[in-house]
């Protein structure tokens, strides 16, 4: 038998098991994928298990400097001799903290040019405010002018006002691999819904690295107006792809909180945010108002996580109000606090009273004579 037929025979009588090996191959790739989903994604048992309100620690400033893609970032980026930018950021970041006045917050986040943002850009939230040409060589007189002093860095670049929202994604998988799953399946959805409702314009997403609070991802931060029209950053925790539409519906377009993903705030101090539905349920009043500081740690009882709160209604305090002054009022007429609470008998109450005491007395005497006649 010729060589070929033989060969041909070969690769004929092969194929079944090289196909099988590929399918053998490619199940195992998807259990995989499925046994990842199930530790780190968005079904890992730890999902739900804490309280979210007051995970942030009280600040007034967040920095994000935008530097390469979250697919490239090393675990610790700050500390990376292949990126000199971020680590030399992190280097007079370390030396020149205690002489920042303003509570902040430094963050790496990807230059996406959809977004308007490149390599060097500074972006300074709830200034609204982005820099251009941060290089390793004037990281020292950024710091110096807008970090420590609060003025304009004039010997930097281009300086612009940022507009519309902004919402950054946690998606650094080399530091922890909850958020390299998570992340990135929020970013697609959150441009998959921003898309459909004709946003693309006026809402920027963006991937940062480590935010922390890896075991809350998906970790999402959101600046946008308040209802009192000044920018406040949003935290949020355990978000999945289910939770982007009341984040752009609720959050983004009415200054709603989403209570039971919400991790605290960044902002100068708000007298007031419009809590959702939900917390307005709880509460037991549909005022749909909450006192909050983003100078404070936000885990008070009137912040409770899942739309619990301790806090009672203003109507059900002035009726306590009114209560006491009551007994106050009966003490001083030597009444005790249990007489209070009972309303004074009127005469025409005594008078059915003691009409209904004399019939019974009526039948008792009655009965009485019937039994002794008999």
């Amino acid at each position: 038998m010729p060589l070929a037929y033989i060969i041909l025979g070969a690769r004929i009588c092969n194929a079944p098991i090289f196909f099988r090996c590929n399918r053998h191959f490619s199940l195992m790739a998807s259990s995989a994928a499925v046994v990842d989903e199930a530790k780190h994604g968005f079904s890992r048992p730890e999902m739900y298990k804490e309280n979210l309100a007051g995970t942030v620690d009280a600040y007034d400033r967040h920095v994000f400097l935008c530097y390469k893609n979250h697919s490239v970032w090393p675990p610790r980026i700050e500390a990376s001799e292949a990126d000199p930018l971020p680590k030399r950021v992190a280097s007079v970041w370390k030396a020149r903290k205690n002489d920042v006045a303003v509570k902040t917050k430094i963050t790496v986040c990807e230059a996406r040019e959809e977004a308007g943002f490149a390599d060097g850009d500074v972006l300074i939230f709830p200034d609204m405010i982005k820099y251009k040409g941060l290089e390793e060589s004037n990281v020292d007189g950024f710091f110096d002018d807008v970090i420590v002093n609060g003025k304009e860095w004039n010997s930097g670049g281009e300086k612009s006002v940022l507009r519309g929202s902004h919402i950054f994604v946690c998606a650094h998988g080399s530091r922890d691999v909850r958020c390299g799953v998570c992340g990135p399946v929020l970013l697609d959805k959150l441009n998959e819904e921003i898309q459909l409702r004709g946003l693309k314009d006026q809402i920027s997403v963006v991937a940062c690295s480590h935010v922390g609070g890896h075991k809350y991802a998906g970790n999402v931060i959101i600046f946008c107006p308040g209802p009192d029209g000044k920018i406040t950053g949003n935290w949020y925790g355990y978000v999945t792809p289910d939770d982007v539409p009341a984040l752009l519906d609720r959050q983004i377009a009415k200054g709603e909180v989403i209570q039971k993903l919400w991790r605290g705030q960044m902002g100068p101090p708000v007298a007031e945010i419009k809590v959702a539905d939900d917390h307005k349920l709880a509460n037991g009043n549909d005022n749909g108002k909450a006192s909050l500081s983003s100078n404070e740690n936000v885990g008070g009882c009137c912040q409770g996580a899942n739309g619990v709160s301790c806090c009672q209604s203003a109507s059900f305090e002035q009726n306590k109000e009114n209560d006491n002054k009551s007994a106050e009022a009966y003490k001083r007429q030597g009444r005790s606090n249990t007489s209070c609470s009972w309303p004074l008998l009127q005469k025409r109450d005594i008078l059915t009273a003691t009409g209904i005491l004399g019939a019974l007395a009526a039948v008792a005497i009655a009965y009485r004579f019937y039994r002794r006649s008999s």
